[in-house]
């Protein structure tokens, strides 16, 4: 068993991880760097799988985070299709797959997510899609022959945006979920509503309130029967149902772990010289509390935040971040506790189509949503931030 060291290791070649290196290099420029990643492709960008790579406005030599050049002037060195085994806090090291063991002084665990997996008969058949990598969307877009059918099931982040992206490129596409609109989580009833009536004007076929109760493959064709009693027959099958944070490797080391890994302020785990960042921690937030975020942009800054701490900058982590989606041409940015089950007020320049939602809780936004607004992020942030109730009559106008 070989056996090498490091200043830093960090775990998972997503954005969090690679995020983390310029982190760490702005505070640190020579520390010896490990990046270790389970995919064998080069750290890629992952909003393009279901959005721009559809749509033709980005091309798959477009998605790299960096290039190779990168890397070599931040001296990292660089292990990809490397599985982690296991991570041993007492001896700090972590040993992978082919029995090599990495001592490190600092370790960051950027793991990300795996998706959630349909428990039913048939949801484990041969060529369905877990839709999450760039392996899958190479596998994906050549089965996307126009004219075929698809049938996506799940109706909140993956599966609306990927139900649009196979739709523009002119297939047959159904969907179904258990929730009697589309973004249920997130959406209010009257723009769930209106968003599940406009996908089906894109002549998506929209089986709301029904869910998959077994899948098998018969004629080529895959063959799902519902909870409704319907039997929907789709060339590709496509289950967008979620993820599940990748804890696995922390909660074997004995790192506090819940509803993600459990991170101070500073993104330290419950053992000081381990830090994460990304899709996989819960960390606190000043206004909302504790929070878990899976997406791009929390990834971006908690993982150039770790980074920075593990250098020694010691600085706690306030940044709020937001998130984005384009579902055919309604297109929305978010901030805060975007959540349908709080009060909403909607400040709308065209009703469902511009303008503002707001997410309230005992008076106070914890949230907005701007709805085909670009821009107001900022303006967004600030108020979610400012401690007082608001008047939502205040709210007209205020952002828009």
């Amino acid at each position: 068993m070989s056996e090498q060291s490091y200043r830093y290791i960090i775990i998972g070649a997503g954005l969090g991880g690679v995020s983390a290196i310029e982190g760490i290099r702005q505070v640190d420029a020579q520390g010896s760097i490990l990046l270790l990643g389970k995919e064998k492709d080069s750290p890629y960008d992952r909003p393009p799988l279901t959005k721009q790579l559809w749509s033709g406005t980005k091309t798959v030599d477009e998605v790299w985070l960096h290039d190779q050049e990168f890397y070599r002037t931040q001296r990292v060195d660089m292990r990809l299709g490397a599985t982690v085994e296991a991570v041993d806090l007492a001896s700090h090291s972590v040993r992978d797959s082919s029995e090599v063991t990495f001592r490190y002084d600092r370790l960051l665990l950027a793991t990300g997510g795996r998706p959630k997996r349909l428990k039913i008969p048939g949801g484990d058949l041969e060529g369905m899609f877990y839709y999450r990598t760039l392996a899958d969307y190479r596998r994906l877009r050549s089965a996307a022959v126009e004219g075929r059918s698809a049938l996506v099931i799940g109706g909140n982040f993956i599966g609306s945006e990927i139900a649009a992206a196979l739709r523009i490129n002119n297939l047959s596409v159904s969907m179904i979920f258990p929730s009697s609109r589309l973004g249920s989580r997130v959406f209010p009833e009257s723009l769930g509503r209106y968003l599940t009536d406009f996908y089906q004007a894109k002549g998506v076929q929209i089986h709301s309130g029904d869910a998959p109760l077994a899948i098998a493959r018969a004629n080529g064709a895959y063959i799902a029967k519902t909870r409704a009693g319907l039997e929907l027959r789709a060339d590709i099958i496509v289950a967008g149902v979620g993820i599940t944070p990748e804890i696995s490797l922390a909660s074997a080391a004995g790192l506090q772990t819940g509803d993600g890994v459990i991170v101070n302020e500073f993104l330290q785990t419950s053992h000081p010289d381990v830090y994460a960042a990304g899709d996989i921690a819960s960390f606190p937030e000043a206004v909302l509390g504790r929070r878990r975020i899976e997406h791009w942009d929390n990834a971006l800054a908690q993982g150039k935040h770790a980074g920075r701490n593990m250098a020694g900058a010691h600085e706690p982590f306030t940044y709020l971040p937001f998130f984005f989606s384009d579902l055919f041409e309604f297109g929305y940015e978010a901030v805060g506790q975007i959540d349908s089950r709080l009060e909403t007020y909607a400040d709308w320049q065209e009703e469902n189509k511009t303008g503002v939602i707001y997410y309230l809780e005992g008076g106070r936004v914890r949230g907005a949503m701007m709805c085909n607004v670009w821009g107001k992020v900022d303006a967004a942030r600030a108020l979610i931030q400012q401690a007082p109730p608001v008047d939502t009559a205040h709210l007209r106008g205020l952002i828009n």
